[in-house]
């Protein structure tokens, strides 16, 4: 299926998390021709599932380039998908059909990894609803935390929002100093025990990470419970960072929604030495596409 020396390539990327999914298609100069948008697309949903949103939203990239079979054939598609590390996720993956001259899967956050850093060495960390580090370093791979919530994802939102929960319900004891930030979060339950109990037994990690904003209000307000939840999230986000260095980063990029509201409470060495993103995870899903254009 590949296509001659003369014709054109395409590179498509994708980029799918847990709350939703992009797609870019670009020409080899790097011009955009092509993008579109579906839902989240993770394989959390099962794999069948994920591979219809990927497909939902290159398929809208492909119609806004105007592509037709032919220019389809040509296309290197490079894709990042959540929960690829699942047992059997990626078999399932490279066993679907495709029209394209090449496919290529990673995780969504070594696609974040290779777009932050133009595909070179380079480690990022994600602080999100959930937190990893994650990174390459000639030919090695590294990791730091990232193993799920509650058990992992130390300084994300949900840890964030868990520790709010959880001072809330000791201050309604009178086990702990009640400040605005843990009314607030018990209004939420009706400053009802019960209600809390209700809720946790159906809550995931995106609900309690819903709390993260809250928690950090109060914390830029001054409140001291507020603030001393997010110092220690700040702290292991810290920790993330000098790791990722010690294990030979070469360049370390902070990323995710938490990546903006702790920056400030970063320790000044760490704050230091963040470098911004070159790319956002499209940008590296087609770094991989193109990659397999020099691997062929």
């Amino acid at each position: 299926m590949s296509a001659g020396s003369g014709s054109p390539h395409f590179f498509l990327g994708v980029d799918g998390g847990g709350t939703g999914c992009r797609a870019r298609i670009e020409d080899e100069t790097g011009t955009v021709l092509g993008q579109g948008l579906s839902g989240p697309a993770t394989t959390r949903l099962g794999v069948d599932a994920a591979w219809a949103s990927v497909a939902r939203a290159f398929g809208a990239a492909i119609d806004e380039a105007g592509f037709g079979n032919s220019e389809i054939a040509r296309i290197r598609a490079g894709i990042g998908l959540a929960g690829i590390g699942r047992k059997g996720a990626l078999e399932a993956l490279t066993a679907v059909a495709h029209p394209f001259a090449s496919i290529a899967f990673v995780s969504d956050g070594v696609g974040a990894c290779l777009g932050a850093h133009s595909g070179r060495d380079g480690a990022i960390v994600i602080a999100g609803t959930g937190s990893i580090g994650l990174g390459f370093v000639e030919g090695r791979d590294l990791r730091v935390g990232g193993y799920g919530f509650p058990m992992s994802d130390e300084g994300s939102g949900a840890d964030l929002g868990l520790k709010a929960v959880q001072l809330a319900l000791r201050a309604h004891d009178g086990r702990h100093e009640r400040t605005a930030l843990l009314s607030e979060v018990m209004q939420r339950f009706k400053d009802d025990p019960v209600e809390a109990v209700a809720w946790m037994d159906r809550a995931t990690a995106t609900d309690y990470a819903a709390l993260a904003p809250m928690v950090i209000r109060h914390a830029d307000q001054g409140d001291a419970v507020g603030r001393r939840i997010v110092q220690s999230a700040a702290e292991h986000v810290d920790t993330f960072v000098r790791v990722l260095f010690e294990k030979g980063a070469p360049r370390v990029t902070l990323l995710g929604g938490l990546s903006s509201p702790l920056e400030p409470w970063l320790a000044p060495d760490v704050r230091r030495r963040l470098k911004p993103a070159d790319g956002d995870a499209v940008s590296g899903a087609i770094i991989l596409a193109r990659k397999s254009l020099h691997a062929s």
